[in-house]
């Protein structure tokens, strides 16, 4: 089931974000649970994956994207999307955008199957390398 994260998730959310992130930031998930940033959470007996997405109508920001580590690649990231993109077009967002390393073809190859498609190259966007700015018009 996908749902709104809700206070009682945050500390499963808080571990699902240290695992799976290689760079997380604890700070925005805590505020962000309450909102107004929207937290959408894959629930299977328990939180399994969270998406955290910053609204600016019409556009939003997909700042926060992860998968437990023992529930990746069995499908729940794609179920968590799909959630994801159904609300945004729902609230009449028009635009999602992110940003991912150039460098991880994983993950953008992810991104690129829902329509992503990259606008803008990062140069020194992260600590370690260079970054890409994804668009998917919704």
């Amino acid at each position: 089931m996908i749902r709104p994260a809700s206070g009682a998730d945050h500390d499963r959310l808080s571990a699902i974000q240290s695992a799976a992130l290689d760079h997380p930031w604890p700070g925005l998930l805590d505020v962000a649970i309450d909102g107004p940033p929207l937290v959408l959470v894959l629930d299977e007996n328990g939180p399994i994956a969270y998406a955290l997405a910053v609204p600016d109508h019409p556009v939003a920001y997909l700042a926060e994207f992860a998968v437990a580590p023992p529930a990746q690649g069995q499908g729940h990231g794609t179920r968590l999307m799909d959630g994801l993109l159904d609300t945004l077009r729902s609230e009449g967002f028009e635009t999602l955008r992110l940003t991912a390393r150039a460098d991880e073809e994983r993950v953008r190859s992810f991104y690129e199957r829902f329509g992503f498609s990259v606008t803008d190259h990062l140069p020194d966007h992260y600590d370690d390398g260079d970054g890409v700015l994804m668009v998917l018009d919704l």
